[in-house]
């Protein structure tokens, strides 16, 4: 419990530090820092960009050191100033080793997987401060944490609502962490960029600009890294 009481005492630290940044620098210079801080980030990670245009002639694939490549691979939208990696794409339920017909996996379920309107979706994260490098907030199992499973009993689940001009998510329960420091419902835009790209069942990293982030980030001005290891249909 100790780590526990650690952490909320960094988190609260953390946004002091923010506020008292908020009376001595303008917002242009905030965003000055903050595009830095992503800058500094995508190097030391040793992450290589591509455009938009690249990623969708690769069949919106992304290279990870995970499988054998020499770096990390990012699409960056330039738009909104998010990168993104797609460590797997999702494919539901479907098991090629539990196959018996060995039929595959067809372009039906493909479909059927996929993230649409109304969609409640569970999601398992770690986020991770871009300008600290310090943890932030997480639903996943840590060695660290072990000890407060209170932190990762439970997903952060949201209600998916997609429009032709617009997305948007509603968080219909929290996760531990998120509840009790965040404690906003509303879906960081940065995740809901994502989710036209992959299905049901999928893993994605992202490194989200506080325009695109929850409150905190957009109040404080602070790009998250976040390690999606789930985005999955909530079943019935």
């Amino acid at each position: 419990m100790k780590k526990l009481v650690f952490l909320f005492l960094s988190l609260l630290t953390a946004g002091s530090l923010f506020q008292a940044c908020d009376d001595s620098k303008t917002y242009a210079e905030m965003l000055e820092d903050e595009k830095n801080a992503v800058e500094r980030f995508i190097k030391d990670s040793a992450i290589h960009v591509i455009s938009v245009d690249e990623f969708e002639r690769n069949d919106t694939v992304t290279k990870a050191k995970a499988n054998g490549d020499a770096y990390d691979e990012f699409v960056f939208f330039s738009s909104e100033g998010v990168y993104m990696q797609i460590i797997d794409r999702g494919c539901g339920d479907y098991d090629p080793n539990k196959d018996e017909e060995n039929k595959g996996y067809t372009d039906e379920e493909k479909e059927k997987d996929k993230f649409v309107d109304g969609n409640i979706i569970c999601t398992r994260y770690a986020e991770t401060n871009v300008d600290t490098r310090e943890l932030a907030a997480f639903n996943i199992p840590l060695e660290e944490y072990m000890d407060a499973g209170q932190l990762y009993a439970y997903p952060a689940v949201f209600r998916y609502v997609k429009a032709e001009t617009y997305s948007a998510g509603t968080f219909i329960e929290m996760d531990y962490v998120w509840g009790q420091y965040y404690a906003s419902t509303a879906v960081p835009q940065g995740w809901l960029l994502a989710l036209p790209y992959l299905r049901d069942n999928a893993h994605v990293r992202l490194i989200v600009p506080s325009k695109m982030g929850h409150q905190s980030a957009q109040q404080y001005v602070t790009p998250y890294f976040y390690d999606i290891t789930e985005f999955r249909k909530r079943r019935s």
